[in-house]
């Protein structure tokens, strides 16, 4: 379960994921929730990757990839709290970018978390949701009894857990001080 502080980091990174896909002139077609999931998956996947614990996402595999409640909670919690309509960024969240890129300068492992969210943004934003959905198929990751073992995303039964970052060790996480999150919580609307 996702502590109180990680709630606040991955809410405010999920308004800034959706502000950087605005800013992408041929954005391949319309957000959708399969599309967003996908981006969101293939950012955090490659934040573990490299040792960094940005957000905490749990992600199972549906039929269309990879899938988070948690993703879909905040979502519904932002749309309630009127910060952002369908996948727009609200005049109401534009205070939750500015501190997200304040609390980003100068602390360099929320440096490097946010230049992964902005390549898998730049590299897969532009895509349609099934090329996404293709990327993320062909993902191969590891069962955690057997380390050496690859398995395509494809090829995992649905319904089963694929990303628990709460189990994964890594050496840097995102970091926000009881400040900014207090700020960014309350520039959510809590």
């Amino acid at each position: 379960m996702r502590k109180p502080v990680e709630v606040t980091s991955d809410r405010a990174l999920l308004i800034y994921t959706l502000h950087l896909m605005e800013s992408i002139e041929d954005s391949g077609g319309l957000m959708s929730d399969v599309k967003l999931q996908q981006l969101l998956f293939l950012a955090e996947l490659q934040m573990l990757g490299k040792g960094l614990k940005g957000m905490h996402w749990e992600f199972v595999r549906f039929p269309y990839g990879a899938f988070s409640k948690d993703v879909d909670n905040d979502l519904l919690f932002l749309r309630r709290k009127e910060r952002i309509q369908n996948f727009d960024v609200t005049g109401d969240a534009e205070e939750v970018v500015a501190l997200v890129d304040k609390v980003v300068d100068g602390h360099e492992a929320n440096e490097q978390i946010m230049e992964i969210i902005r390549t898998v943004i730049e590299t897969y934003g532009p895509q349609d949701t099934s090329e996404i959905m293709s990327s993320v198929e062909s993902v191969e990751l590891s069962p955690a009894d057997n380390p050496e073992e690859k398995l395509a995303i494809r090829d995992i039964s649905f319904h089963t857990i694929m990303l628990v970052p709460s189990r994964v060790e890594t050496t840097e996480a995102f970091m926000l001080s009881t400040a900014q999150a207090k700020n960014l919580n309350k520039a959510m609307g809590y």
